[in-house]
């Protein structure tokens, strides 16, 4: 009997070990296939990227400059992006591989215009021996200013830091330096420069001569596929100005003060319900001036974007009895927006089609 019960013993243990090898088989593939899932999707984020030996390596602060450098850069670049997916930027900060990965690189490109406080500190922690050069794409356009706090010291305070310490540093970079500090006003400088094609078009310029000036040999490459995005960047420009050059109404309310680049280039006028930074919060007396407003102008729809809160918008919309609305400040992709495809220009022209329906 013991000897019975200790070979059932011995096949349970078997069955047991077997299944527990089957079982670990079983998860390991599943992470193995999670991994490859993983780093499929996350090609654009800096926690999957690699530094590519034989490439140019370039690092872009977030979506419009990734998306733009991506398309001019092709096959010849290896763009690494370092906000993640679904990220608003106005917040994020970079973390330790970021500057691990900046170090290595050719090109370290980001917006300016007081978007990306953090890049000062950013360049002091990259490696001694880096040769990465820093480009802000936003150079050239002419840029805003608003006022008021944006809760974040965007703008004016932190181009005049970056005008200072970013020269000491790199006194051989071309004319970002000068720029930041053109861009030192009373006011805070408005950082949203890509939300208007117009501008967009400056924005891939300095993206194709930085590309060009790193990497030499594939000039011929880089001026081709700049050519298409500009192609495109063109088009989209003159559909926003043909048709919103006919729309009766003018006046925008929107979630955060975004827009402003879109605004002027084609004659509309923004009202923000926050400022700058999409967490500057408003008092309870500018919900109810704007509540007035939105009657007295006859203003039908309040605009939120998929990144931030739709709290107060939907509070302002109730407040006046109007609808909400997406106007999207294509600061970054949602996971859905990934997976449908979306990009830049498809998310512009959503913009374009919500701005008609609302100003009609």
């Amino acid at each position: 009997m013991r000897l019975i019960n200790s070979n059932k013993d011995g096949q349970n243990h078997a069955s047991k070990h077997t299944g527990m090898n089957r079982m670990k088989w079983v998860w390991s593939g599943f992470l193995i296939v999670s991994l490859i899932l993983l780093t499929a999707c996350g090609q654009s984020t800096s926690n999957n990227a690699k530094i590519v030996e034989d490439k140019v390596n370039v690092v872009t602060t977030f979506y419009p400059v990734y998306a733009f450098t991506a398309a001019i850069g092709g096959e010849d670049a290896n763009v690494i992006n370092l906000l993640p997916t679904g990220v608003e930027p106005h917040e994020w900060t970079p973390k330790s591989q970021d500057i691990v990965n900046t170090s290595k690189a050719q090109l370290f490109l980001y917006n300016g215009a007081g978007l990306e406080g953090w890049v000062p500190n950013f360049l002091k922690s990259l490696n001694s021996d880096t040769q990465v050069k820093s480009v802000a794409v936003s150079e050239g356009v002419t840029l805003l200013t608003a006022e008021g706090d944006d809760g974040h010291g965007h703008g004016a305070e932190h181009d005049e830091e970056h005008a200072d310490e970013h020269a000491d540093e790199h006194t051989d970079e071309h004319s970002d330096e000068e720029t930041a500090t053109e861009e030192v006003a009373d006011h805070h400088v408005d950082p949203h420069t890509w939300v208007s094609p117009k501008s967009a078009m400056i924005m891939a310029e300095n993206i194709k001569n930085s590309l060009v000036e790193a990497d030499p040999s594939h000039q011929a490459g880089y001026e081709e596929r700049y050519e298409e995005l500009h192609a495109k960047l063109v088009a989209l420009d003159q559909r926003f100005t043909e048709q919103l050059s006919q729309v009766p109404n003018k006046e925008i309310v929107v979630s955060h003060q975004a827009f402003g680049y879109l605004a002027r280039d084609y004659g509309l006028t923004q009202h923000a319900i926050m400022g700058l930074s999409p967490d500057a919060e408003p008092t309870g007396q500018d919900i109810v001036n704007l509540a007035k407003l939105v009657k007295d102008e006859g203003i039908k729809y309040i605009f939120f974007e998929e990144l931030v809160s739709d709290k107060l918008a939907k509070t302002l919309a109730s407040e006046a009895d109007v609808e909400t609305m997406v106007l999207n400040p294509v600061e970054g992709l949602t996971k859905e927006q990934v997976d449908n495809g979306d990009d830049y220009f498809t998310l512009m022209e959503k913009n374009l089609q919500n701005l008609l329906i609302a100003l009609k």
